[in-house]
């Protein structure tokens, strides 16, 4: 379902906003209190950004579990690949053990190695972890070189530990933010983007959050519109200088208690909202799925007497809800990170166009009855 509200559109009171800020609702599931990742309970979210001078255009998305003492309150995880030209950190043993025991940082391409020593240093000072000595640093990364001089290398870990002291429950920024504030996404200006779904009681109540870092190409589509196309920009239109490569870091947190491999099934959906929105997960574009519940009775301590775990996991038979609500809220926060972006200027006098939203609303209306 996608409506549009006659009210909004006659007054334009548009300009860069959210999806639900313009009357548009992805899909047919209702969003949590935000609509962010952060609706699903214990997620947190911190950014800093950094914008200096004429090239610096970078920054860092911190996305905490829960917050706790992560490696030793563990949480069962899961990692999708849709194309595996990245680099992030941390993805092997994520597959290998299924969880998760850190907070998972974004940022820029770069910056991966600055970043996993900070989560590093933030792990070993916690209190109960002074004779830890291995931990494993969850970064995801996208390039953001075209507006940022990422060769400059200007994320430090100090950045990386503010992000993660920053972060909170709540409103999350979206748009030119933390790790999105240099991306570019179908040509127009991308970013960080969130959105939630809420699952009907009957099938749990649970809620299914999503953050994205967009930086990749394709044809834009909004809500099955063609809106790329119909804007002339769009790859292999007339030799059209925006590459789809790139990179989407995707995030789902969830409050079902799911298992390592359910998690791994979720995250696989999460590449369908991707292509809803137009992206083709070109050669040259890391887009990773990093997937983990919250649920306090799947929780993993560090050290357990008992040689067995026992938990409660849904049954396979009750995912197929959770598959719609990550697949709707995927590609409505790809949208946010769009429709939120301001136009930006940056490395080599390059500059990055907002997505026109005014000329997407009236393309929108073309395509769809307004509700009065």
């Amino acid at each position: 379902m996608l409506f549009l509200s006659l009210a909004l559109m006659v007054s334009g009171a548009y300009s860069q906003s959210r999806l639900g800020d313009v009357g548009l609702h992805i899909g047919v599931m209702p969003s949590g209190k935000y609509d962010a990742i952060t609706d699903v309970k214990g997620v947190q979210v911190g950014q800093v950004t950094l914008i200096r001078g004429d090239d610096v255009r970078t920054g860092v998305t911190a996305i905490l579990p829960h917050d706790g003492n992560v490696f030793q309150e563990k949480v069962p995880a899961a990692v999708y690949v849709g194309n595996g030209f990245g680099k992030m950190t941390g993805l092997s043993q994520i597959r290998e053990l299924g969880n998760l025991e850190t907070p998972i940082v974004l940022t820029n391409t770069l910056s991966v190695p600055v970043a996993a020593e900070a989560l590093l240093e933030y792990t070993l000072d916690l209190p109960g972890n002074e004779r830890v000595r291995s931990v494993n640093p969850v970064v995801g990364e996208t390039n953001d070189g075209y507006l940022n001089d990422i060769r400059g290398r200007h994320v430090q870990v100090s950045d990386v530990l503010e992000a993660i002291r920053r972060a909170h429950g709540g409103p999350v920024e979206e748009g030119v933010t933390g790790a999105g504030t240099g991306t570019v996404c179908f040509g127009f200006k991308g970013g960080i983007g969130t959105a939630s779904r809420v699952v009907p009681e009957e099938y749990g109540g649970y809620t299914v959050g999503v953050l994205v870092q967009t930086n990749f190409g394709g044809n834009l589509r909004v809500a099955g519109v063609p809106v790329g196309e119909l804007l002339g920009q769009y790859y292999l239109h007339d030799k059209l200088a925006a590459t789809p490569d790139g990179s989407c870091m995707i995030v789902v947190a969830t409050d079902a208690p799911l298992s390592s491999r359910n998690l791994q099934r979720l995250a696989k959906r999460a590449m369908l909202g991707l292509g809803n929105t137009g992206g083709i997960s070109s050669n040259g574009s890391g887009d990773y799925v990093i997937a983990f519940s919250t649920a306090p009775e799947v929780r993993i301590p560090y050290r357990s007497k008992n040689i067995y775990r026992e938990e409660k996991v849904l049954r396979n038979d009750s995912m197929s809800p959770l598959f719609m609500a990550v697949e709707e809220a995927t590609e409505e926060a790809i949208l946010n990170s769009l429709f939120t972006a301001h136009t930006v200027s940056g490395y080599k006098g390059h500059t990055v166009e907002a997505l026109p939203v005014k000329k997407v609303l009236k393309i929108m209306r073309e395509y769809h009855p307004v509700k009065q």
